[in-house]
């Protein structure tokens, strides 16, 4: 298995259903979204356990806006189908991207309920 699968409208919800998966919302005609492609992959092969996924937005239209990605790019975080957390930045950074990524892969926020007062940034 490629250490980035490419998710679709018909396949999304059976490849984030189990387990912790990122999710890279991107498509081609931008920049940044193209920039971090490589990034993305080396996240994958470093971090085994976790399902990285690649939606590419222009042919998941109607899925970007069941899932309210309002921009790109933007990354989401599911564990076991439900989303945990979100990023989206225009600016975005691979090092923003991995702090981003550290920080809510930390085992207390995965093992438990996150602290009071801890938002996401875009829910």
């Amino acid at each position: 298995m490629p250490a980035v699968a490419d998710a679709t409208t018909e396949n999304f919800r059976d490849l984030v259903a189990d387990g912790t998966v990122l999710v890279d919302v991107w498509g081609p005609a931008c920049a940044p979204c193209v920039a971090l492609g490589p990034h993305v992959e080396a996240i994958a092969e470093e971090r085994p356990a976790l399902r990285v996924l690649k939606l590419e937005a222009p042919k998941a239209r109607r899925l970007c806006i069941e899932l309210k990605v309002m921009g790109m790019p933007a990354f989401l975080l599911f564990r076991d189908g439900e989303e945990m957390a979100r990023l989206h930045d225009p600016q975005l950074s691979a090092a923003k991207l991995r702090a981003w990524l550290d920080d809510e892969l930390e085992p207390d926020k995965l093992d438990g309920e996150r602290p009071e007062g801890d938002d996401v940034e875009g829910r």
